[in-house]
């Protein structure tokens, strides 16, 4: 499908330092996990990871954290959607408020 996923194969706590270890290739019987490992401690590997940070996840943190968003309300798939939605359009919304009254920037 022309996919080149990089999943996570662990947790690391906030601010802390990860060990440095040499990277070398995998063996052809290794585990889905241990490849994965292997291509997200390659240097194209922890810049693509890494890119997360300032694309899509800081959206995530802002609506569960600052505006209280922890789950959906409505039952469904559709109303949940619709439910989504809504909250996105909302933070769009207060966003261009920002922007527009000088009042910061999230």
């Amino acid at each position: 499908m022309g996919i080149d996923p990089h999943v996570a194969t662990g947790r690391q706590k906030h601010h802390e330092v990860p060990v440095e270890s040499e990277v070398v290739a995998p063996s052809a019987e290794v585990t889905v996990e241990e490849k994965m490992r292997y291509k997200l401690k390659t240097a194209a590997g922890k810049a693509l990871y890494a890119a997360r940070k300032h694309i899509v996840e800081p959206v995530f943190g802002m609506t569960k954290s600052a505006r209280g968003t922890r789950r959906f309300l409505l039952r469904g798939l559709e109303k949940a959607s619709a439910e989504w939605q809504l909250i996105c359009l909302t933070h769009n919304l207060l966003k261009i408020w920002r922007h527009v009254n000088g009042a910061g920037v999230s």
